[in-house]
């Protein structure tokens, strides 16, 4: 008997939207239902790639050529799929990602301005036909992102953006999901954290059947 491919999952959102609680939520949600899975992220996920997350996020004098930084992410991308998602896809357990490549369409494409159809180059390059199955996307105002990501200390080179950059960021996420309803759901980040919780956890419930439970 063929195992069955897991399921990709990834969350999506500007800073501050709450990603790191609300994935502690999600992996609890796993749990209870007897799904095994792996969480992991982006930039990042294996040793290889969490070193060019590193050159991606630390501040520094020198600017970085948006191209050159385009090509990190999807050379951190490259070798997160080859060494930890498809691995873990192909058996059967679900992939929990925290952020993928709706971000670099939202930070390079929308905040950089990069033009969309290099990165759909790209995209196909390294990932093929690998898409998530479901991408969450945490919404809440720009100003109030901000001032939940600074009330967490030291800002990387990306927090140190303008707020007009993270405008462009959010309203690419935004079309991104209202073009493809069905693979998307945006989840109103600014209500309180247990209305948050509900509302994710009603989406998994209507959209993963039972039959994945084991």
């Amino acid at each position: 008997m063929t195992k069955k491919r897991g399921k990709f999952l990834t969350i999506e959102g500007t800073e501050g939207v709450g990603k790191t609680t609300n994935i502690a939520f999600i992996k609890q949600w796993l749990e209870d239902q007897g799904i095994s899975y792996i969480a992991t992220r982006e930039p990042g996920g294996t040793p290889l790639a969490e070193e060019i997350r590193d050159l991606l996020l630390m501040p520094r004098a020198e600017s970085i050529d948006e191209t050159c930084e385009l090509l990190l992410m999807f050379a951190a991308r490259a070798q997160h799929i080859a060494q930890v998602i498809e691995p873990a896809l192909a058996r059967g357990e679900w992939v929990l990602c925290d952020r993928f490549t709706d971000a670099t369409y939202a930070y390079q494409g929308g905040g950089r301005g990069v033009d969309q159809q290099k990165i759909a180059e790209l995209e196909q390059l390294v990932q093929g036909n690998l898409r998530p199955d479901l991408t969450l996307v945490l919404d809440i105002p720009v100003e109030k992102g901000l001032e939940r990501a600074r009330a967490r200390g030291e800002m990387d080179r990306f927090e140190l953006e303008k707020q007009n950059f993270f405008e462009k960021v959010r309203a690419t996420y935004i079309a991104r999901a209202m073009l493809s309803p069905d693979h998307y759901r945006i989840i109103d980040a600014s209500l309180p954290l247990d209305q948050v919780k509900a509302s994710i956890g009603a989406e998994l419930n209507a959209i993963f059947e039972p039959s994945y439970v084991r």
